[in-house]
């Protein structure tokens, strides 16, 4: 009864079946791989920092990356220039971020970020930065761009305001060079409100990572689907048999029995 599995149609069936299911399985597996690394790495920026942590300098810290993002730097020069960064929220209000740039002994400068007011960017509410040589700490932080959270990349500024934080939207502020980072003080004083460090970019339970995990439903679904369909299949086919072997099945009309068509008969012509 089983025969009809070596069929050439069954053949097809089969290598299809053979081939579609082990894909969806790897895809599967690979999308939920994907999904727990963003787990892990959600966990490990998420992870509370060691209280007795000691600042390294932020040189040993560069580029930053997901192991660096949020530690302390620590960093010594000279306060230059002051920008204000607009419409970034704090604990649910909006307000601005008061940004001095640091000038280190190797030339370059790196922003420093002393924290935060609430209400629209006055630069006459923003407190001076200290003069003369100063030592900053500051949780590390990677350069914005346009697409992160919570930045104003729409443009038309007024001048002395950033929407980005980033040596790429610096660059044609200020005639130094700049660090690819940034710091943001913990402990700010004038009466600053401390700007927590953020997580790395990838690292969190976004849309992203649950769209790993929609996909790896998908494809576990797609295995079971191609199963089904071939046990469907074969069902069917099993059961026709039966039915055929059981004489349950119409048999086929006999056109032996049929009349014969009636010959065509030509037109007899009129006599001449």
């Amino acid at each position: 009864m089983h025969r009809f599995l070596l069929t050439p149609r069954w053949w097809g069936i089969n290598v299809f079946v053979a081939l579609a299911v082990p894909v969806c399985l790897f895809m599967g597996t690979w999308q939920l791989g994907r999904f727990e690394d963003r787990v892990d790495s959600h966990k490990e920026a998420a992870g509370a920092r060691p209280a007795d942590q000691t600042a390294a300098p932020l040189d040993s810290l560069l580029p930053v990356d997901k192991k660096t993002s949020g530690r302390l730097a620590s960093v010594s020069g000279e306060y230059a220039d002051q920008l204000l960064v607009p419409e970034r929220r704090l604990d649910g209000k909006s307000g601005f971020y008061v940004l001095t740039l640091l000038r280190t002994d190797t030339g370059k400068a790196v922003p420093v970020v002393r924290g935060w007011l609430p209400g629209a960017a006055d630069a006459a509410r923003a407190p001076a930065a200290p003069t003369g040589r100063v030592e900053v700490t500051g949780a590390l932080q990677a350069s914005e761009s346009a697409g992160s959270k919570g930045v104003y990349a729409s443009g038309g500024l007024p001048a002395g305001q950033l929407g980005v934080i980033g040596a790429a939207s610096l660059v044609n502020l200020v005639p130094y060079g700049l660090y690819d980072a940034w710091l943001t003080v913990q402990t700010p004083a004038d009466g600053l409100t401390p700007v927590p460090a953020q997580a790395p970019s990838n690292t969190g339970l976004d849309l992203k990572a649950f769209q790993n995990l929609g996909y790896t439903g998908e494809w576990f679904v797609f295995a079971a689907f191609v199963l089904f369909m071939w046990f469907r299949l074969y069902r069917r086919e099993v059961e026709t048999l039966r039915d055929a072997e059981a004489g349950l099945l119409p048999e086929p009309a006999d056109r032996s029995t049929e009349p014969a068509p009636a010959p065509a008969t030509a037109s007899a012509r009129p006599a001449e």
